[in-house]
């Protein structure tokens, strides 16, 4: 009897011996899971955090991009509103863009884009005095486009249009790029080809009156406009931002 009382102490024994390895592994497994699964949260809150950390930096980058480019774009437009202030010459700077609108008149007959003398003489004195403002040392890095646009009114179709608007450009640029030409000093002219281009708009973008219809006159221009460096990042950007409104 003695005999079989021990077996049984020693399998009871033997069984909570067993019993607690068991829950002692498996306390060990869940430790390691609990230490897994912080190490892991730790690692992405980490990861996370440096993405967030590199995507402020780079916001932070792309505002002062903005600001200066912002900043740069009001000193042009207040350089050229100073530098035509007081002029008699007929035409009209935007506040806000720069661009500056030329009536048609005085450069072109009717259906016609050859220069009338008038425009030529506007253009000689026109072209060096915006490109004493564009061309100035703290501007000339960070113009990388000028374009001359020719605009029609809507009489007439799209495509006779078109190629009037474009011929007038061209005719406007060849006048002040001319080899030549006697309007901008070979410096000047040197510095202007690389970034100027000479576009038409046929009557894609019209004038309008106070009540909303085309005005005919008005519509009938040619317009003077420059882009900045890094400019179309900054276009696209306001997009972005402007589809998150």
């Amino acid at each position: 009897m003695a005999g079989i009382k021990y077996d049984q102490e020693a399998e009871e024994t033997s069984y909570w011996l067993s019993y607690s390895d068991m829950m002692a592994a498996l306390l060990l497994v869940f430790v390691l899971i609990i230490s897994f699964t912080m190490m892991h949260s730790k690692r992405m809150y980490e990861k996370k955090e440096a993405e967030l950390e590199e995507e402020h930096k780079i916001m932070l980058e792309q505002q002062e991009k903005l600001d200066k480019i912002i900043g740069v774009r009001s000193e042009v437009v207040e350089a050229l509103e100073n530098e035509f202030s007081g002029s008699d010459m007929n035409m009209l700077i935007d506040s806000n863009t720069g661009a500056i609108r030329l009536d048609s008149s005085i450069l072109f007959d009717v259906n016609e884009y050859e220069l009338k003398e008038s425009g030529q003489e506007f253009l000689k004195e026109f072209m060096p005095r915006y490109l004493s403002v564009l061309l100035k040392p703290q501007f000339a890095d960070y113009i990388s486009e000028i374009i001359i646009e020719g605009h029609t009114d809507t009489d007439g179709t799209y495509l006779y249009n078109l190629e009037l608007s474009q011929e007038r450009a061209l005719s406007v640029a060849s006048f002040c790029l001319d080899d030549d030409s006697d309007i901008l000093s070979a410096k000047e002219i040197e510095a202007l080809r690389p970034i100027i281009t000479a576009n038409g708009r046929s009557f894609s973008d019209p004038i309008l009156n106070s009540k909303g219809e085309i005005d005919f006159d008005s519509s009938r221009r040619v317009e003077f406009k420059f882009r900045l460096s890094d400019e179309e990042m900054v276009d696209e950007m306001i997009r972005v931002l402007e589809g998150k409104k």
